[in-house]
This record gives C-alpha cells, sequence and structure tokens, in this order.
C-alpha cells in the first residue's frame, strides 16, 4: 500500500491521504469544492461546486499520471438531489463517452458546508 498526495489539489481537511494506491487500484478520497489556492470553498452555487470538484479529482489524478478514462467507480453525495441535473450535466461534460460505475447518494451534510463531494476509484494501467 502506498499514499499519494498532490500538491495541486486542496489539502485535506482531516488526518487521511488523497488517495491509496493498492495493487493496481487507486483508491482517491472524496474531494470537495475546495479552491487549492484559497483552501476555502469556491463562491457561488452547485455548478461552480461541481466544476471544482472534478478539478481537484483531476489534480490527484494527475500526480499519478492518471486521466478520467483510468476511473472505474465514482461516488456522488450531494446534500439536495434537486440539482442531481446540474450535476449529472457536468459530470456527463467531463468524463465524455466513458462511463465508469457510479453511485449517487443525498447526505444530510458534508465538510465545511460543501453541496458536493466525489469520490472515485481508477485503475492504474
Amino acid at each position: 500500500m502506498q499514499t499519494i498526495n498532490s500538491e495541486h489539489a486542496p489539502e485535506a481537511v482531516g488526518p487521511y491521504s488523497h488517495g491509496v494506491k493498492v495493487g493496481n487500484l487507486l483508491y482517491c478520497s472524496g474531494q470537495i469544492p475546495l479552491d487549492p489556492a484559497t483552501k476555502a470553498l469556491v463562491p457561488g452555487g452547485i455548478r461552480e461546486q461541481t466544476e471544482q470538484v472534478i478539478q481537484n479529482i483531476i489534480h490527484v489524478l494527475d500526480s499519478e499520471e492518471l486521466r478520467l478514462k483510468n476511473v472505474v467507480k465514482t461516488t456522488i453525495f450531494m446534500t439536495d438531489l434537486a440539482d442531481f441535473s446540474v450535476v449529472n450535466g457536468i459530470y456527463a461534460q467531463a468524463f465524455g463517452k466513458h462511463k465508469p460505475a457510479r453511485s449517487t447518494v443525498q447526505v444530510a451534510g458534508l465538510p465545511l458546508g460543501a453541496l458536493i463531494e466525489i469520490e472515485v476509484i481508477c485503475e492504474i494501467v
């Protein structure tokens, strides 16, 4: 097992790493919409927060020379499923024709008041 941290993604808000490599898989911790430069939630609503989360995931994957096409499973945590269509549109644009397995759940709350968190599992090829 090897832990990984990206210098371009926001620092973890707790005692965990950005990801853990085990065998040919990378398990990435959930990313919330923190701006890596300010370490604060990005301004705006679900659209801006989802776009930042995707960028943070890309930064973590870049640190291991992986891309969204390497993602095999995502889990999306949202505080309001009424925002699902907005999130789904941004997600579809980011992943393009690649369609990893996915779960989406509504939760009562997320760290720092975020509206969305996404975690991914990637195959290392």
